[in-house]
């Protein structure tokens, strides 16, 4: 039996993500996003080939995608959700920052033709931090988990620390 995502979900295709994010290859790591509800949750994808420029050298002989890339691609998708939520896209005067990761647990490799698939959820935002629970999984197995904080600045403010 196959399940579907609901006519009602909301999702974003690469054009759309490129639109919100500033990063591009070898550093934008979101693919897809399958769905997202403003305000709660988002679930995007990864997909990990051969070709990525880490492989070259982590590790040659056993290709292991790194665990701060896979922090890096659920950071981005709270990035979208964040976005989304605001009903704003970002612009050249607007930077993200990461202001913490805790709670961050590896659970299993992922390596070339996995699917890292990201769910993001919104715990709290107050005093323009942000933080979220985000989880990877690759064929229904946790891979990645953390607690991660972020926060949007303008590029004028960007060298101020995030509590000032």
């Amino acid at each position: 039996m196959t399940t579907t995502q609901p006519d009602t979900a909301k999702t974003m295709d690469i054009c759309e993500i490129k639109s919100y994010l500033p990063h591009r290859y070898p550093m934008l790591l979101v693919d897809r996003v399958l769905a997202y509800e403003e305000g709660k949750s988002i679930t995007a994808i990864k997909n990990v080939t051969v070709n990525e420029e880490f492989f070259n050298g982590h590790f040659p002989h056993k290709p292991v995608m790194p665990g701060v890339l896979m922090i890096e691609a659920m950071a981005q998708t709270a990035a979208l959700l964040s976005f989304k939520t605001m009903g704003i896209k970002p612009d050249e005067s607007s930077v993200v920052y990461f202001v913490g990761i805790d709670g961050a647990r590896f659970k299993r490799p992922v390596g070339p033709g996995d699917q890292l698939k990201m769910d993001v959820e919104i715990l709290r935002n107050a005093r323009g931090i942000w933080k979220y629970k985000a989880v990877g999984t690759v064929d229904g197995q946790v891979a990645v988990e953390a607690e991660l904080m972020c926060t949007i600045r303008s590029v004028a403010d960007a060298s101020q620390p995030a509590g000032q």
